[in-house]
């Protein structure tokens, strides 16, 4: 009896394109930020509910300020633009040791339903953006009964 499965050939290549896309992934989400070398920008990690009539978008964005932000609706989409700023310049001197990331960041958001801009809403607490985002009325579920006769 045959334990090593045999109908498939041992060169794959779907692993090399695999691979290339890790590879290019990699290289895709870093940015240049000093002549030392290349370290990766600054993200919010960000999370998204969907409630039964709004969605709650929340992103980790510790050590910014709410005038740091920068919220546009448009039909179903939503862009959140920011920027992590260097806090003190230390001329001539060289750190030891630092994983902080810094710069602008822009992310846009689609959505499975149309949202109501006029009536959205985002308060920043704590280093965490919330922003809440009512669906339109034509997108919301709507309940029906089914007579039966």
């Amino acid at each position: 009896m045959d334990l090593i499965r045999r109908d498939r050939d041992l060169w794959d290549p779907f692993d090399i394109v695999s691979d290339l896309q890790r590879e290019m992934n990699r290289i895709f989400n870093r940015s240049i930020t000093s002549r030392e070398g290349w370290t990766r920008g600054f993200q919010p990690s960000i999370e998204v509910e969907d409630e039964n009539d709004h969605f709650v978008l929340r992103a980790d964005a510790p050590g910014l300020k709410k005038e740091d932000f920068s919220i546009s609706i448009q039909g179903n989409h939503l862009t959140l633009k920011g920027e992590r700023k260097v806090e003190k310049e230390n001329k001539g001197k060289g750190y030891y040791y630092s994983e902080r990331s810094y710069g602008a960041f822009a992310r846009t958001f689609e959505f499975p339903a149309e949202i109501q801009a006029d009536k959205a809403k985002a308060n920043y607490k704590d280093g965490v953006l919330e922003v809440i985002l009512p669906k339109s009325e034509s997108s919301k579920p709507k309940q029906i009964n089914v007579e039966i006769k």
